[in-house]
């Protein structure tokens, strides 16, 4: 028989109880007798076990992270940041997406929530999605990434500022036609590229450019996508001397299709992403760098204080920053 909570409890002459809370954390144990649990747990080699504190507690040490993609960049890095935190706190990552590669919704998670999760991560829904309520009905702690919900703790960043700061450094470039390749038609937009669409009116409209409905295609937030949709702007009578591409895979598809147009990124056609992908660099692709790991981390740690607190969590709304990176696909227009 291996050692037991009774054995640790015997050898520090303390209540089975008193072992089990100095030893998952819990309050109301003084901190000499936690560190002197601790180090005849240590002694003992005794290690507890966590099926029995999660039935002890009442807890699934688990959490739920809700999202409408997988496989791509953006939410694969997020969740990097996401799982490193739970990791560290011992929970266990329960990933629930809500739409297939074909754009379907699945069944609402909501209803697969109960009793499964200590609390819920929300990547990216849009704050009108039904989905979105029906998990914050939940009453659960819940943590929001790159949407903010009032008295739920979020982190985002200033999409309409990215929007904006990649429009204006084409426009310091001196062009003039700029194209855009957004996500999806505007009635199926998230949160982030609708943002982001706003910043690119205000820059546009600060310098007295007017918008043409001909230059802006749909990419879907794909390298797929991003091909095709610059292969429509390129065909155009008129077509655009630069781009604003809503996020770097998206742009990472334009570069291929200017390439097989025969135009050279930075030189004849200009172009700049938004994300800070791994590959932007290799590419030298300009772009609006966001921290994506940073988003999921942040996230994670606020959901976790909650969990541990024994008093409300103040809601906090956490903004980070971006930066803009100049690289080689971007360019003077040529006169």
């Amino acid at each position: 028989m291996g050692i037991t909570i009774k054995d640790v409890a015997d050898a520090a002459g303390v209540s089975t109880a008193t072992v089990s809370r100095a030893l998952r954390g819990l309050p109301n144990v003084d901190a000499a007798t936690r560190e002197r649990i601790q180090r005849i747990a240590a002694d003992l080699d005794y290690v507890i076990s966590p099926s029995a504190s999660r039935l002890a507690s009442g807890r699934t040490g688990s959490i739920a992270v809700i999202t409408p993609y997988i496989a791509r960049w953006f939410f694969g890095t997020v969740l990097s940041g996401v799982e490193s935190v739970l990791q560290s706190a011992g929970m266990d990552l329960l990933l629930m997406s809500v739409s297939t590669p074909e754009g379907q919704h699945r069944l609402p998670p909501a209803p697969r929530l109960r009793r499964r999760v200590d609390g819920v991560l929300v990547i990216a829904l849009p704050p009108q999605d039904p989905q979105l309520h029906e998990v914050l009905a939940l009453g659960m702690p819940t943590s929001l990434i790159g949407v903010a919900v009032p008295e739920v703790p979020s982190v985002t960043i200033d999409d309409v500022h990215a929007g904006r700061i990649a429009t204006q450094h084409l426009i310091n470039l001196g062009h003039e036609r700029i194209g855009v390749i957004s996500g999806a038609p505007i009635d199926a937009r998230y949160t982030a590229e609708h943002d982001r669409y706003r910043g690119f009116e205000e820059a546009m409209g600060g310098a007295g450019l007017a918008i043409d409905p001909m230059l802006e295609a749909y990419g879907y937030f794909t390298i797929a996508g991003g091909e095709q949709a610059m292969t429509a702007l390129l065909t155009q009578q008129s077509p655009p001397t630069a781009v604003f591409a809503m996020s770097d895979e998206m742009a990472f598809g334009a570069m291929k299709a200017m390439r097989s147009h025969g135009l050279r990124p930075g030189v004849d056609i200009s172009l700049v992403g938004i994300d800070g992908h791994d590959m932007s660099e290799l590419l030298d692709l300009s772009t609006v760098v966001q921290p994506v790991q940073d988003l999921g981390r942040i996230a994670a740690e606020a959901l976790v204080l909650q969990l541990r607190s024994n008093a409300d969590v103040a809601a906090e709304a956490i903004r980070l920053p971006t930066q803009l990176i100049v690289r080689g696909s971007t360019g003077p227009r040529s006169r």
